[in-house]
């Protein structure tokens, strides 16, 4: 990944969105859906399967309407990213 791809801190010191930052959000907030991770504000966790399913059908979108487009890393992170959203989402599918 080059320099310029890389998150940087903006001039008020927050990092800026990229692509990846932005992938990794999404699959932050599936894995607090699914339990897997307590939510940042409350420090509880619940599981909301039908919200977990929600948000990695828009990665799946994301994927489907960005193909050819990324670059191998944001590619590899992006199928990684997938293919453990839907086990864990089998996973806690089964167990209810």
């Amino acid at each position: 990944m080059s320099d310029e791809k890389k998150r940087k801190p903006g001039p008020s010191g927050e990092l800026t969105m990229d692509f990846s930052a932005f992938i990794l959000s999404l699959n932050a907030s599936s894995l607090i859906h699914m339990g897997e991770i307590p939510d940042p504000e409350s420090r509880s966790r619940s599981v909301n399967i039908p919200a977990a399913r929600h948000t990695i059908e828009i990665l799946e979108i994301i994927k489907d309407k960005t193909s050819g487009n990324l670059d191998t890393d944001e590619d590899k992170l992006l199928d990684d990213i997938l293919y453990t959203l839907r086990l864990k989402f089998l996973q806690h599918s089964k167990s209810e």
